[in-house]
C-alpha cells in the first residue's frame, strides 16, 4: 500500500485525539462518568466506549471499510467485528490497562496496528498521561512524539550483560508459573507497568529490556501486542513465541497462547530457551 505516510498521519492525529478523550474520562470532566461493567471478568467503561466508537468513526470516514476488517477488543466483545477477514485488518484496543485507569496508576495506552497478511506494518501507541505517542511503519524505524510536537527515533538497550537486564512485569496479569519463571531467571532486575503498550514503551525508552507474557486460563489478545511488537522490532527489539516463531494476527483466533517474549534483541534466544528450560520443571505444588 503506497500511502502509509498518509494512513500514519491520519493515525497519529486520531491517537491524539483518543487520547484527549480517556484523559477527559481519567481526570477532567468526565471522570465521574465511567459507569463500569464487566465482560469475561474485564473491566469496560464508558471510556473505553466513547474512544472506540471515535476511533472506527475517524479511520472507517477517512479510509472506509471495504478493504480494511476493524477488530477492536469491543466490537469483538459484543460480537460486532465483521467475519471477513481481509488482508489488511485494523486491530484497535481504545484503551489498554483499563484495571489501571480506574486505579488511576497512569499506566493505560491506546493501541492502533493496521496488520497486511497477519503481521503488522504500521502502529501507534499512545500513551496518554505521558503525554506521548509512538509509532512506527515497516523497515521505517520506531519514533516518539510530544504533545509539543518533537519527534526523536528511539532504539532499545544494547551491550548489557544478561544478568543485568531489567524486566518489565504486570502488576496484575500474574499466576504461579509466571511468578515461578520471573523467580528462576538470570535477570532479576523487576520493574512494574501496567499496559502492554507501556511496557513496550518502557524498553524502547531504554528504562528496561524484557517483557514476558505467559497465558494461563486467558491469553493476551491481538489487540494487547499487534501495535506495541511493530515498535518496538522497529526499535531493534524482538518479540515472538518462546519457540522463536513471529506472532501472527487476524488469524481467525484472537488469543495468542504460550510463552512470549519481548525484549532488546540481544539475549533473546538463551532467554527463550532459558524460560521453555524453567518451566519444564514447574510444578504447582512448589
Amino acid at each position: 500500500m503506497s500511502n502509509l505516510p498518509e494512513i500514519l498521519s491520519l493515525t497519529r492525529t486520531v491517537a491524539w485525539e483518543a487520547a484527549n478523550i480517556l484523559r477527559s474520562y481519567y481526570n477532567g470532566t468526565e471522570s465521574k462518568n465511567l459507569n463500569t461493567t464487566y465482560k469475561d471478568d474485564e473491566p469496560v467503561t464508558a471510556a473505553d466506549m466513547a474512544v472506540n466508537q471515535h476511533i472506527l468513526q475517524r479511520l472507517q470516514a477517512e479510509l472506509g471499510n471495504l478493504e480494511f476488517t476493524y477488530i477492536t477488543e469491543e466490537t469483538y466483545k459484543t460480537g460486532q467485528s465483521p467475519q471477513n477477514h481481509t488482508p489488511w485488518a485494523w486491530i484497535i484496543d481504545p484503551l489498554d490497562g483499563t484495571r489501571d485507569f480506574i486505579e488511576k496508576t497512569g499506566e493505560y495506552a491506546i493501541h492502533l496496528a493496521l496488520v497486511q497478511e497477519h503481521r503488522p506494518i504500521l502502529s501507534v501507541v499512545a500513551i496518554p498521561e505521558a503525554e506521548k505517542i509512538y509509532y512506527a511503519i515497516k523497515d521505517g524505524g520506531s519514533f516518539v512524539e510530544t504533545i509539543n510536537g518533537t519527534t526523536k527515533p528511539l532504539k532499545v538497550s544494547s551491550d548489557k550483560p544478561l544478568e543485568d537486564l531489567t524486566l518489565v512485569v504486570s502488576r496484575s496479569h500474574r499466576n504461579q508459573r509466571l511468578n515461578h519463571l520471573l523467580a528462576n531467571l538470570p535477570c532479576q532486575n523487576h520493574k512494574s507497568v501496567g499496559s502492554v503498550g507501556g511496557k513496550i514503551a518502557t524498553i524502547v525508552e531504554q528504562q528496561a529490556d524484557i517483557y514476558i507474557s505467559l497465558s494461563g486460563k486467558s491469553a493476551p489478545k491481538d489487540w494487547d501486542i499487534a501495535a506495541p511488537e511493530l515498535i518496538l522490532t522497529e526499535a531493534g527489539g524482538k518479540f515472538t513465541h518462546f519457540d522463536g516463531s513471529p506472532l501472527l494476527y487476524n488469524t481467525g483466533e484472537i488469543n495468542q497462547w504460550g510463552g512470549l517474549l519481548a525484549s532488546n534483541g540481544e539475549h533473546h534466544q538463551i532467554l527463550c530457551n532459558t524460560a521453555e528450560s524453567i518451566l519444564q520443571n514447574f510444578s504447582p505444588q512448589e
